[in-house]
């Protein structure tokens, strides 16, 4: 286990550089998953998300000689924001790796902060590869997202945050991807109140912590797929997996649609914008994956808000459909004057708002005189999609 000690220092080191997130209760998600819920807002913190507690603290710690060649550091976003405002605090040169894919709201933050992005690989792996022959190369200290004593320590000080607050926790749930955050946590957690639980939740596109743990050795994976971009980690540290196999209890996995749903409910709900690693311990307790934590009081890390707008536009586009609060209808309608109108009337007597409609006449699966209607509507509900239904279905647009 990590000294504890060495993450109350860390608290001490950073404490005028991190902001002091938010840890109160949510009565949405506490009612909707039978559990007594408290969110620690991570989200909220000055980049974004936690990274920042264990990007300082490692680069407060570097010599004098280390501080003048500069930093460089591989990461999907929230540890190079991290990492960018650590070094741009000391006036330190930073250079950080993101893989091709990173949203451009996390590059963009990067380069807010004064450092030097170079896209390059497919995954954080690769671009993890990439920096530590660029950091060799250039004589750049190479600080590591998650595997580095010092860099836990900081984020062990999430754990002395929430502990302060709440002390009398029955479990703590915790992203998972490269281990550093839950390392850091769990041994401070363990070392204050060993009988709080331990909870990892992993993306079920980014297996390889939750498989190494079960199994209680480190594997990689070859690729990794989850809208959680912030966990996408192909391969095992062995350093982390050890902190986790000592202070861990469990770890369980969410997949992308449930990670949505807890994106969505969120935003909806509690007022929070919350990128896909962050949302997936919401989306535990939302999918029943913890049934045996009901009427029990629970902390859960919303580790970061750094979401792409483009990802969160189509979560939120699905999540309409899902609640039937919008349709996609297509009808086939004679190619005459007064058809289209007909049909709109049938949806204004409904009270269903359209909000985009296309009209085709060449598909050449249309019999020549027809042409195909497509909508997308304002919907109130299941009922009223099934009342909408009927009466189509009444005057001849839709057939069984």
């Amino acid at each position: 286990m990590l000294d504890i000690n060495k993450i109350y220092e860390a608290k001490e080191r950073i404490k005028d550089v991190v902001v002091d997130t938010p840890f109160s209760v949510a009565p949405f998600l506490s009612e909707a998953s039978g559990c007594d819920v408290y969110l620690k807002k991570e989200n909220l913190q000055i980049t974004g998300a936690f990274k920042i507690r264990g990007a300082y603290n490692k680069i407060a710690s570097l010599s004098d000689e280390q501080k003048a060649c500069g930093v460089v550091a591989a990461s999907a976003g929230n540890h190079a924001q991290g990492v960018a405002l650590s070094a741009s605090k000391f006036g330190i040169k930073a250079v950080i790796i993101m893989p091709d894919s990173t949203p451009l709201t996390k590059v963009n933050g990067v380069k807010h902060f004064g450092a030097e992005v170079i896209l390059k690989g497919a995954n954080y792996d690769e671009a993890y590869s990439y920096a530590l022959s660029y950091g060799e190369e250039n004589s750049l200290t190479f600080v590591h997202p998650f595997e580095d004593d010092v860099v836990m320590a900081g984020q062990g000080t999430v754990a002395l945050d929430i502990l302060e607050k709440c002390e009398d926790l029955d479990a703590v749930l915790i992203p998972v991807g490269g281990g550093g955050l839950i390392s850091g946590m769990a041994c401070a957690i363990k070392s204050i109140n060993p009988n709080i639980e331990v909870i990892g939740v992993s993306a079920a596109g980014a297996p390889a912590f939750k498989n190494s743990f079960d199994l209680k050795k480190a594997i990689d994976t070859t690729s990794v797929r989850t809208i959680a971009d912030g966990i996408a980690v192909r391969d095992t540290s062995e350093v982390t997996l050890s902190y986790a196999l000592k202070t861990v209890d469990k770890i369980i996995s969410v997949d992308d649609e449930e990670i949505a749903n807890g994106i969505l409910f969120l935003l909806e709900k509690q007022k929070l914008v919350v990128e896909g690693a962050g949302a997936v311990g919401v989306a535990a307790l939302l999918h029943g994956k913890l049934e045996h934590l009901k009427g029990k009081k629970v902390a859960v890390v919303l580790s970061g808000g750094n979401m792409d707008v483009t990802l969160l536009s189509v979560i939120i586009e699905k999540g309409l459909l899902k609640s039937a609060r919008k349709m996609k209808l297509t009808v086939t309608l004679i190619d005459k004057p007064g058809s289209l109108m007909r049909f709109t009337e049938i949806l204004q007597e409904l009270n269903a708002n359209i909000v985009h409609i296309a009209y085709d006449r060449t598909s050449i699966s249309l019999d020549y005189g027809d042409a195909n209607v497509t909508v997308h509507i304002e919907t109130k509900g299941t009922e009223h999609q099934e009342e909408i239904h009927t009466m189509l279905k009444a005057e001849g647009y839709l057939r069984d």
